[in-house]
């Protein structure tokens, strides 16, 4: 096949959680400009529909749904109305996330609210998308991880600033890649493939000194994630350009964690 026909998303439908945010937003972006009718959900239905809307004027397909992660009621009611309406879903990308916990020293209960999100929610939404898909011998899921899954944090990044990094994200960015491959040696056998991307640190206007200079100098490329770098990787991993590639961790890093 040509390249352009393995890269290409037509027909397919791609549920993107979380898929109004930083990282989300390219995501969706580059899903549906590969062809894909892109549905970007999260509990903020007004922040999904306004990019879902934005794609739409530029002649994309995409709309907008609503439901909460740490409800396994509503994963499932999303599911099945999905389903209902567009007969299958071959590729969902799992990008929500939950910050319940802000430090170290925030209370276990904040470490609870998180993990009905971020683990018992992750898994039900997996498991509620890959059944299907299976079932039609047919999918692909991608998991967003984080750098942050696979190292351990650099505290001096955040010295002089009042930023931080709370263990919880660490937790299930860690666990998220240990469930990548655990769904891709199960799934496999039904030709549907799950992989994980872990990005680095994406630049927004809140990054400010000395934090900037003490990331991007543990980066080979010397600054941090832009717009469409996660792009590309989504695509590749979401399309036939990638069929013999499952249970794989790429890391989008800059080089960070080499």
């Amino acid at each position: 096949m040509h390249i352009k026909e393995l890269m290409d998303l037509s027909g397919h439908v791609a549920v993107v959680t979380g898929g109004y945010g930083i990282y989300g937003t390219p995501i969706s972006e580059a899903l549906a400009e590969a062809g894909a009718h892109v549905v970007i959900a999260s509990r903020a239905l007004d922040k999904c529909e306004g990019v879902a809307a934005s794609l739409r004027a530029r002649g994309l397909k995409a709309s907008a749904d609503q439901y909460d992660q740490g409800d396994d009621a509503s994963i499932l009611k999303l599911r099945d109305k999905l389903l209902k309406e567009f007969g299958a879903v071959q590729i969902l990308v799992n990008n929500s996330v939950g910050r319940a916990m802000r430090s170290y020293s925030d209370s276990a209960e904040a470490w609870r609210q998180s993990m009905a999100v971020n683990a018992n929610g992750l898994f039900v939404i997996s498991r509620a998308f890959l059944d299907p898909m299976m079932a039609a011998k047919s999918g692909s899921m991608i998991m967003i991880s984080s750098i942050q899954g696979v190292v351990a944090p650099c505290f001096d990044n955040y010295a002089g600033t009042s930023m931080t990094t709370p263990p919880d994200y660490h937790f299930h960015k860690h666990g998220m890649i240990g469930l990548t491959k655990y769904l891709a040696a199960y799934a496999g056998p039904h030709n549907v493939r799950v992989n994980a991307i872990s990005p680095g640190g994406f630049q927004t206007e809140g990054h400010k000194e000395p934090f900037l200079s003490q990331y991007t100098r543990r980066t080979f490329l010397g600054r941090l994630a832009h717009h469409d770098d996660i792009k590309g990787a989504v695509v590749y991993l979401a399309s036939n350009a990638s069929s013999y590639v499952t249970g794989h961790n790429l890391l989008l890093d800059g080089g960070y964690t080499v």
